[in-house]
């Protein structure tokens, strides 16, 4: 299927993160794990005209702030509802999310090149 893209990053000596998202027509569903593929904690975003309301529908332990910035900035990009999935082993570090963060904006602006095609 065209419209899921994945991506595998190394941000350190022992962690590789996963991450892969799936594009629907109102949003996106992002998926984020480490070592493995597996499904953690949610959070949901959805935007309408600019305005954001977002939701923890599973918590997690730690790096809940980080996943309610990526669903409510992606679903700002996209006009749309955004869930995404998180599940690590340990708390990530700046700058470790600044690259997730980024891999993931670059994926989101891949997908948007594709669509403007079609």
């Amino acid at each position: 299927m065209e419209d899921i893209l994945f991506k595998d990053i190394q941000i350190d000596d022992k962690r590789i993160v996963h991450i892969k998202l799936i594009f629907f027509e109102n949003g996106c569903f992002i998926i984020i794990s480490e070592n493995s593929n597996r499904i953690g904690s949610v959070t949901m975003a959805s935007s309408i005209s600019n305005k954001v309301t977002s939701a923890i529908v599973i918590p997690n332990k730690f790096d809940s702030i980080f996943i309610k910035s990526i669903a409510q900035r992606i679903s700002l990009m996209l006009n749309g509802i955004c869930l995404v999935s998180l599940h690590i082993k340990t708390p990530l570090d700046v700058k470790s999310m600044k690259t997730i963060m980024g891999e993931i904006l670059n994926m989101i602006n891949t997908q948007a090149e594709k669509d403007a095609k079609r």
